[in-house]
């Protein structure tokens, strides 16, 4: 008799702290949520910074110039008028052209590797992923 008085109100105490720490409400539920809160807030903080970071590209290409001509030079392979391109064989294999420029002059199309017909645009070198913040 003595015992069953005893084991009542353990069994009582192991239930409610069986649900305390495994429940939906839980211990072990909350610290999840915490950590999934943390996560999103870094997330978030990530997410701001690359929003903030296009903002400055978007008005750097509004109203920079020399922005405008780095990104026709980088992606489009554009050169100025009275520019001479020299291509140089790197070591993975892909040609890197250097141009020489006088000051001054506007950015044009630049003629084919092999000096094919002008007009004609040379294949634009691969962006370093170094510059390109």
């Amino acid at each position: 008799m003595q015992k069953r008085l005893f084991l009542t109100p353990l069994a009582i105490i192991v239930f409610i702290l069986y649900f305390t720490v495994f429940g939906d409400r839980g211990l072990l539920r909350i610290n999840h949520l915490h950590r999934d809160r943390d996560d999103m807030q870094k997330r978030l903080a990530e997410l701001k910074d690359e929003n903030d970071r296009l903002k400055r590209e978007i008005a750097a290409l509004q109203s920079d110039r020399r922005y405008l001509e780095s990104i026709a030079r980088r992606d489009f392979g554009l050169v100025r008028g009275n520019e001479v391109i020299y291509q140089f064989p790197s070591k993975d294999g892909t040609d890197h052209p250097i141009a020489k420029q006088p000051a001054g002059t506007a950015p044009q199309a630049a003629p084919a590797a092999g000096g094919k017909a002008p007009g004609k645009a040379a294949a634009p070198a691969k962006a370093d992923p170094a510059k390109s913040n």
